[in-house]
């Protein structure tokens, strides 16, 4: 061998240089996969979290509703609903009505939809039902998820 041979020319060097399309493509397409996978290993524990979610809430609602009747010796009416746990009530009843209110803040369900709340209740044959309307935001299916579950 002789010694041009062993050395590569400036051209031969740029032109080894980088990667070619064949690599570029095989990466990007083993990084699609990984994504994908990810994405729906992930998918249903999302699902999961937003319903525990609902249901932490909806304790919350209840915990407030529960403090607001020991007060106010009855639960909200329908005509105030959960409103009632924020904003205290006008007349004589607003003495007992407790400062600060029974709740933090009326938050919307993880599906970005308000909370039902129903007096008297007539799936958890109690004094009120309060529930979210689920994934599909229409109330009274079966993806409702409420004091009842």
């Amino acid at each position: 061998m002789t010694q041009d041979q062993d050395q590569k020319s400036p051209e031969a060097i740029r032109k080894d240089a980088g990667f070619s399309l064949v690599e570029l493509l095989v990466t990007v397409s083993i990084m699609a996969l990984l994504a994908t996978a990810v994405v729906i290993s992930v998918g249903p524990v999302l699902g999961k979290s937003r319903v525990d979610r609902a249901r932490s809430d909806i304790a919350a609602l209840e915990s407030g509703l529960e403090q607001y009747s020991f007060d106010m010796f009855n639960y909200p009416g329908a005509d105030v609903g959960l409103a009632a746990l924020k904003t205290p009530p006008s007349g004589a009843n607003a003495a007992q009505y407790r400062p600060g209110g029974y709740i933090k803040r009326i938050q919307q369900d993880p599906w970005g939809n308000d909370y039902i709340y129903n007096v008297p209740g007539v799936r958890s044959a109690g004094a009120y039902d309060v529930f979210s309307a689920g994934p599909d935001g229409q109330p009274g299916n079966e993806d409702d998820i409420g004091n009842w579950n």
